[in-house]
């Protein structure tokens, strides 16, 4: 496979994937391009062309040439510079040369703008029933907060490390949330679990939790006991990283009860208690593993590939490679 088309394989799946629908997706990208056709050509030379096709700005080929062939690759859910150093040594040691490095979380200018895709969230809570106008403006001042986070990172070490090493690299974010997100939302939908000790069995019995469980990080009632009546639930698993500190009132006020997501600050999770909201923790890097087994197993529909995982990650196959 084209590193090109993996890459815009994983957005595909993406979109397909994406609790906002395909309208709205393409609603962006025609207004992506109307903004970008009204820059100026030194505005132009700055600008992230992938964004025309591309509405996920935390996903991105990091380095190497887009027409390459890509049959190994080597995922984690983080791939920093020890990871980067670890592939450079399997492929001068083993003899078999792994052509790619996938990462999970985002490195260098994915990384740049990953308080972007936070827009998403103002979306999904508007589907919810939340006043545009509120989500929206909850979630700006968020978003500026995570933004202004971001600015002092030193966001190429990695992929520096990987183009000093002559390794092709990528990340996938989003694409892979969405996957997960949208994967438990119907899960539930199409099980109907009646109360929390429920919405526990059916991720304990997902591969991914499993192997978490193991690893003695199983899935977690936070807020709320096993008996308690799951009500409306929100899979709140996409959207860069954790949203408006503010919101959980509004997911009360628009009849959710319980939320499931990767993680919750304990600011988050005290504001969430103050709204009586029931809270399930699933996991984090078992949602992401999850969540990237899922894409792959889209990716594989068309081509196999040879998978080392590290760095958290672990191959598990829906479908036959």
């Amino acid at each position: 496979m084209k590193l090109e088309r993996l890459y815009k394989k994983a957005i595909e799946v993406g979109i397909d994937n994406d609790l906002r629908g395909k309208p709205e997706i393409k609603k962006i990208l025609k207004e992506e391009k109307e903004k970008y056709d009204k820059f100026k050509d030194d505005e132009k030379e700055y600008y992230d062309a992938d964004r025309l096709f591309n509405p996920f700005s935390d996903t991105r080929i990091l380095n190497g040439d887009p027409k390459m062939n890509v049959k190994r690759v080597i995922v984690g859910v983080d791939m920093e510079v020890g990871e980067i150093l670890l592939t450079y040594l399997l492929n001068k040691e083993e003899g078999k040369k792994i052509d790619l490095i996938i990462s999970h979380h985002p490195e260098g200018y994915a990384l740049a703008q990953l308080y972007d895709v936070m827009k998403l969230q103002a979306d999904l809570l508007a589907n919810l029933g939340v006043t545009i106008s509120v989500a929206e403006q909850l979630m700006a001042k968020r978003v500026s907060e995570v933004e202004r986070r971001l600015m002092p990172v030193n966001h190429a070490r990695a992929v520096d490390a990987a183009k000093t090493m002559g390794i092709p690299m990528m990340c996938v974010h989003t694409p892979s949330d969405n996957c997960v997100a949208n994967f438990l939302t119907k899960t539930f939908a199409k099980k109907k679990p009646s109360k929390l000790k429920d919405i526990m069995d059916i991720l304990k019995s997902i591969p991914e939790y499993k192997k978490s469980m193991k690893l003695q990080i199983p899935p977690k009632i936070v807020n709320g006991t096993e008996s308690n009546k799951c009500g409306k639930i929100f899979v709140d698993m996409t959207g860069g990283t954790e949203g408006s500190k503010e919101i959980f009132e509004k997911f009360a006020n628009s009849g959710v009860s319980t939320l499931v997501g990767m993680h919750f600050s304990e600011e988050h999770l005290e504001n969430a208690k103050k709204a009586n909201l029931n809270m399930i923790i699933a996991g984090h890097i078992s949602s992401d593993v999850l969540g990237l087994n899922l894409l792959f197993d889209e990716v594989e529909k068309e081509e196999n590939l040879t998978f080392t995982g590290i760095s958290g990650f672990e191959r598990i196959r829906r479908t036959k490679a």
